[in-house]
């Protein structure tokens, strides 16, 4: 089998096509049909016609937090903070931009005169998270005086129609830093249009972290550390889908991080935890049939978990293809339709 670098996931993308705004309906974006040979233009409301009777979906049903704060030091130099996991209590795991780090032990002023002691690095000494405890309920804290946090390529300061378009139909579970942006397209009249075709839905939390949107720094993909998320498959979902497969229907995953939900339940049998899961080409699927999904960063994780899914040929091809068509990228873009290849064709 073919070995890959970081590199061969590369691929030039005018900045025109990076989509700073949703489309003005859920539903009103466009779909890229890669289950065929060759590529397919369609609309996302086309996507009901390509499941069958008996197909299940299963979609992540975190919840994105305000999770973006903007306080000051002790000295008046201004802080950013974005909490990526709230720990327990009071106490949270924050990336931090500042111009001189703090030093243990300090107090770091936030709104609503909440005080934010710094304790250490997280999950370690060497982590890559500043460990901090908040004077105030952190998930209050930032639904009081959170900034929703959009992906560093959108460029407009977030807004009250981000805090609503940045986030699922279904959102529930509080906890995410990012949305899981291909079920972004989903609104009440899909989900009708779905149910009347017979096709069953299910859910799965992961709550998705910034380190998604990092690219890979590492020429050899073996050299890179992968971020850990939260996850948890439910006991009804673990129903659903021995049903599914008993009956002949296909398992459909909604966006790159219920795939990584799935497949990490799959590979190491633990219903809920922390995963660290990094799929590549040649790796085995074990639950996940078909996917839907948006248009991934250069270099990404995630360029290379759909080319494991699909194929390597196959997805540059679409993505050269989504470029020339001018498809929108990323977070607020357009989805494409994926399934799965054998790895032994990949």
């Amino acid at each position: 089998m073919r070995s890959y670098s970081t590199s061969d996931f590369d691929f030039a993308l005018p900045p025109e096509l990076i989509a700073q705004y949703p489309a003005a309906d859920r539903s009103g974006s466009r779909l890229l049909d890669g289950s065929g040979p060759v590529p397919r233009d369609r609309q996302f409301l086309d996507l009901p016609s390509l499941l069958r009777e008996g197909d299940l979906m299963i979609f992540n049903d975190t919840q994105v937090v305000k999770a973006r704060l903007f306080g000051e030091k002790a000295t008046g130099g201004k802080l950013e903070l974005l909490i990526e996991r709230v720990l327990g209590g009071q106490d949270v795991a924050a990336h931090m931009k500042v111009s001189k780090k703090p030093r243990v032990g300090d107090t770091l002023h936030l709104p609503g005169n909440t005080q934010a002691v710094l304790l250490g690095r997280w999950p370690d000494a060497d982590g890559p998270l500043f460990h901090l405890r908040l004077s105030t309920e952190p998930y209050a804290l930032m639904a009081a005086h959170g900034h929703v946090p959009l992906p560093p390529y959108i460029t407009h300061t977030d807004t009250a129609d981000d805090v609503s378009r940045y986030q699922t139909v279904f959102a529930s579970k509080p906890g995410a830093v990012a949305a899981p942006t291909a079920a972004l397209h989903f609104d009440e009249g899909i989900l009708a249009q779905l149910e009347a075709r017979g096709v069953r839905r299910a859910f799965v939390t992961l709550h998705v972290g910034a380190g998604t949107f990092q690219p890979v720094k590492t020429e050899n993909i073996a050299d890179h550390v992968m971020h850990r998320e939260r996850y948890e498959v439910p006991e009804a979902t673990q129903h659903a889908i021995a049903e599914c497969r008993a009956r002949g229907g296909r398992i459909v995953a909604v966006g790159t991080t219920s795939v990584r939900t799935l497949e990490s339940w799959a590979q190491s049998s633990e219903a809920r935890g922390d995963t660290g899961i990094f799929i590549t080409p040649g790796f085995r699927f074990q639950v996940v049939d078909a996917m839907v999904t948006n248009f991934h960063l250069p270099r990404s994780t995630l360029m290379m978990m759909i080319s494991a899914f699909a194929g390597y040929e196959h997805v540059m091809a679409l993505y050269a293809h989504a470029v020339r068509e001018k498809y929108r990228f990323f977070s607020y873009g357009d989805a494409m339709w994926l399934e799965r290849r054998e790895a032994e064709d990949v």
